[in-house]
């Protein structure tokens, strides 16, 4: 290893942190703002660093905050991959674990950060742009991740509109959640919903 490569290493890892400090800001302060308070500046603060260093990064408003939101996505699409062994075996109890798991994925400073840039994203065209493609990628993973650990064989009738109604059925919880606790309701809508889709899952005969 040359001097130079070997000066470069601790450059690159303080500017890895540096990137991730800013994603981890801008996540924040998504939640606790909303789009009109959280401007570069606002971020930079938090995150310890200078404007001059979040503009070297992400060199638009809208890059900061589409990367930060996919940054997010991105690592809770791997902790629900990584708590796939952790899934009691095939039958309702781990139908049931399924949907609590995808349900997470909808709850929380994630979600409400996206929140607030699909509502600016509706007003503002060129955040709409990576917003509609950065939803589609989550919404494709979460779709695949749900088929494989419930083991859906989605050739069977009504698998798959079952599967995708179950994260359409996590958004909305995760609507109803951001103004007051709803775990209590939430938990005796997963355990009901879970029947449901277990039932589906075991085609034409399951409810014979």
């Amino acid at each position: 290893m040359t001097s130079h490569t070997a000066a470069r290493a601790p450059q690159q890892s303080r500017s890895r942190a540096t990137r991730r400090r800013l994603l981890e800001a801008a996540v924040e302060c998504l939640a606790e703002l909303g789009w009109q308070g959280s401007t570069v500046a606002v971020v930079a603060e938090r995150a310890g660093v200078t404007r001059g260093a979040a503009q070297h990064h992400f060199p638009t408003r809208e890059d900061l905050f589409t990367a930060a939101v996919e940054h997010v996505a991105a690592e809770r699409l791997a902790a629900v991959q990584a708590a796939a062994g952790e899934l009691p075996p095939a039958g309702p109890a781990r139908t049931e674990a399924v949907v609590g798991l995808i349900v997470r994925l909808y709850t929380g400073q994630l979600f409400r950060a996206a929140l607030h840039l699909w509502v600016a994203a509706a007003t503002e065209a060129p955040l709409r742009e990576r917003i509609v493609a950065l939803e589609n990628h989550v919404g494709r993973e979460s779709h695949r991740a749900a088929v494989e650990f419930l083991g859906a064989d989605e050739r069977t009738p009504g698998v798959r509109e079952t599967v995708q109604a179950t994260l359409d059925m996590a958004r909305g919880l995760g609507l109803a959640n951001l103004l007051t606790d709803d775990s209590a309701r939430r938990a005796h809508v997963i355990r009901q919903w879970a029947r449901v889709l277990d039932s589906t899952l075991g085609g034409p005969e399951a409810g014979l």
